[in-house]
């Protein structure tokens, strides 16, 4: 992409955080949201590309812009895809919390997963920490390698996990090892993110969210050279959400096989 395409791309983000940012605090987190979106969706159109979104609000029918599939831009220029949340945390933003932001992953056509609304089960760690830390290995293992890697003992490590019953069990791990735990009730994008970065008290990511925003984490983290791993949940029983409740394993694999993921496990 060139300078000015990424310039545009930045004021597409800087547009959707300002338009929630008027509704920052008023309890009004589906108004924010929609103000962000439009925003987003209003910029975008004003530049000379032929974009794609690929993670967005929601399917055709459940959303009126940034619907997965929607074409944006001129129509001219180059070709490029597009994973947004134009308000992540939008209770955040509706209750002036930290946490919420304007967040965009783009990359030329074809280059980013287009995760299905799943969950995700995901682990972020500092650049010291990359390819070294591994989501197949216990919270403990990646907690002492983390501590080797960072120079850190075990009791100065802090663990970002989403404040969620299905991470009981994580969480009693994580103490047991001698780290400390920081629960979030939303924005595991921010989260993942200020492990990135030094000095933010944040070292590690843990447990299950969203897979959309995982993908959106997953850019951050690439650009950040930071640590990012996910793997899709489709049991019920472990993503442990009211929302399939009517879901079952096996339907969720048929699910995923039928949009061509057929290695369920990666």
């Amino acid at each position: 992409m060139n300078r000015t395409l990424i310039q545009e791309i930045l004021e597409v983000v800087e547009q959707a955080a300002i338009a929630s940012a008027e509704l920052t605090g008023l309890g009004k987190k589906d108004e924010a949201d929609a103000a962000a979106v439009e925003a987003m969706r209003r910029r975008m159109g004003q530049i000379e590309m032929q974009g794609r979104i690929v993670i967005g609000e929601g399917e055709r029918d459940e959303a009126p812009m940034l619907y997965i599939g929607e074409e944006v831009g001129s129509g001219n220029g180059p070709g490029v895809d597009f994973a947004v949340d134009p308000c992540e945390g939008t209770n955040l933003c509706a209750n002036a919390q930290r946490g919420s932001m304007a967040v965009l992953a783009a990359s030329d056509r074809g280059g980013l997963f287009n995760a299905p609304d799943f969950y995700m089960n995901k682990l972020a760690a500092p650049a010291a920490a990359k390819g070294k830390v591994d989501i197949r290995n216990s919270a403990t293992e990646n907690l002492t390698i983390l501590s080797q890697c960072l120079g850190l003992a075990l009791s100065e490590l802090t663990v970002v996990v989403m404040d969620r019953a299905r991470h009981r069990d994580l969480i009693k791990e994580i103490r047991a090892s001698g780290a400390r735990v920081q629960p979030i009730s939303d924005g595991d994008v921010q989260a993942a993110i200020a492990c990135g970065f030094s000095g933010t008290g944040s070292h590690c990511l843990m447990g299950i969210g969203a897979a959309p925003e995982g993908v959106i984490s997953a850019a951050a983290m690439r650009a950040l050279g930071g640590h990012f791993q996910g793997q899709l949940v489709y049991d019920p029983a472990i993503a442990q959400t009211s929302e399939w409740a009517d879901y079952t394993r096996e339907g969720n694999i048929a699910r995923l096989n039928e949009m061509g993921i057929t290695d369920i496990d990666k």
